[in-house]
């Protein structure tokens, strides 16, 4: 359970140190202030099992047909939550609204590199803590 909580910690942490580089009305003023959402640390949490499901199956392939998979079932994954947290509240938290490489405001295709490094970062951290 703790590696769970620590692991989530660590998403929502990225989050807001991704936003504070890339969301232009948050880098106003150069005060790098970053955002992320309450609904994002159950989310997050999810990580841990998600990677020992997959650990099995897919550990052994090598790191360049790993990470883009991954990445695949973290888009999936998160258009899924997106769609339903708008469904259950009326909005997705994160929406990305008309954002050229927007799917439906549930998902940017453009963030591809952020979640490459995020899912070897979370793979690797995961290892680390043992849990895979």
């Amino acid at each position: 359970m703790t590696e769970v909580l620590l692991v989530a910690c660590v998403g929502v942490a990225f989050e807001v140190f991704f936003t504070a580089l890339t969301e232009p009305k948050v880098r106003e003023g150069w005060r790098l202030k970053g955002q992320s959402y309450v609904w994002m640390f159950p989310i997050y949490a999810l990580v841990v099992p998600s990677f020992k499901v997959l650990d099995p199956r897919f550990g052994a392939w090598p790191w360049a047909a790993r990470a883009p998979l991954y990445v695949a079932i973290l888009y999936a994954f998160e258009y899924a939550t997106g769609w339903l947290l708008r469904r259950g509240t009326g909005r997705c938290p994160w929406d990305y609204g008309d954002a050229r490489w927007a799917v439906h405001g549930l998902v940017r295709l453009d963030y591809l590199p952020a979640w490459l490094l995020a899912v070897t970062l979370f793979e690797a951290l995961c290892r680390r803590l043992g849990v895979i």
